[in-house]
């Protein structure tokens, strides 16, 4: 059964949200204010994970495993499944991670936790050395394990494939797809009035305008097909989402849509 926590409580702790605003799309317009040197390389970006070497194991990330690290003191980011965040002290090319970390709690496939599971293993409540080159980016532990991240571009609402991750309800509680549908789930607006894309079993495509700060969805089309009972849940929850107005929010690449009676989804930039 999977675990439902309030996604934007952690969030709000890392302060590195807090810039996104509803119906706009941030940009990575670098750091400033924090001196010279490896600090400015790194803050005010979001950096996607590619990977984590654990005891000479390399483990490759899923597709929403980033990490910011803030201005103010904090870090911040996803995990693979689950968002994190925790205090840091930044001193030249060294980063110490304090004990306070906190996380959501949602339960994924069994990839995202075993990645998870190291790449929490690696950051939280540790001392970590910093390289920058270009646009990549390596943190080392004490004890030798690495991260390897990249720099990412932010993302545009349309024109992007955006890959949904989870569900969201009104009182902002997030739920993981279930395991059968990661990565089978993704929409895409393509600038010109509408939205197509993949409901997890079926293909879907509607109108879609895109003012003010809100998208307007028509009524779906969709292909006829049946699937398993999990694929077909998925697919009922997004269709709630058509024949009305909804609001969205952008930070960096991860898209959240909420409809007007509060439910709705997050998603990704696919790549």
């Amino acid at each position: 059964m999977r675990t439902q926590r309030l996604t934007l409580s952690v969030l709000a702790v890392t302060g590195l949200l807090a810039t996104a605003a509803c119906g706009t799309e941030k940009s990575d317009g670098g750091s400033s204010s924090v001196g010279a040197g490896q600090q400015t390389k790194i803050t005010g970006k979001q950096w996607k994970v590619d990977s984590v070497d654990v005891g000479g194991t390399t483990y490759k990330a899923p597709a929403d495993a980033h990490i910011e690290f803030g201005e103010d003191g904090k870090v911040g980011g996803n995990y693979g499944c689950n968002h994190f965040g925790a205090t840091a002290e930044m001193q030249g090319d060294t980063i110490k991670v304090g004990s306070d970390t906190l996380q959501t709690k949602m339960a994924c496939g069994e990839k995202p936790m075993e990645f998870e599971a190291k790449m929490a293993e690696t950051i939280a409540d540790s001392t970590i050395t910093t390289k920058v080159d270009g646009d990549k980016l390596t943190l080392t532990t004490k004890d030798g394990d690495t991260v390897k991240l990249t720099a990412e571009k932010p993302a545009k609402l349309e024109g992007t494939k955006w890959s949904v991750t989870g569900s969201t309800n009104k009182g902002g509680t997030v739920t993981a797809l279930a395991s059968e549908a990661e990565g089978k789930v993704h929409l895409t607006f393509d600038g010109k009035g509408s939205v197509r894309g993949q409901l997890g079993c079926n293909r879907v495509t509607a109108e879609a305008t895109v003012s003010d700060g809100r998208i307007t969805l028509g009524s779906p089309g969709t292909t006829r097909m049946m699937c398993s009972p999990s694929l077909m849940e998925t697919e009922k929850a997004l269709l709630k989402l058509f024949n009305g107005k909804a609001t969205y929010e952008i930070k960096h690449r991860t898209l959240t849509l909420t409809s007007e009676n509060g439910s709705g989804f997050e998603a990704v930039a696919a790549k």
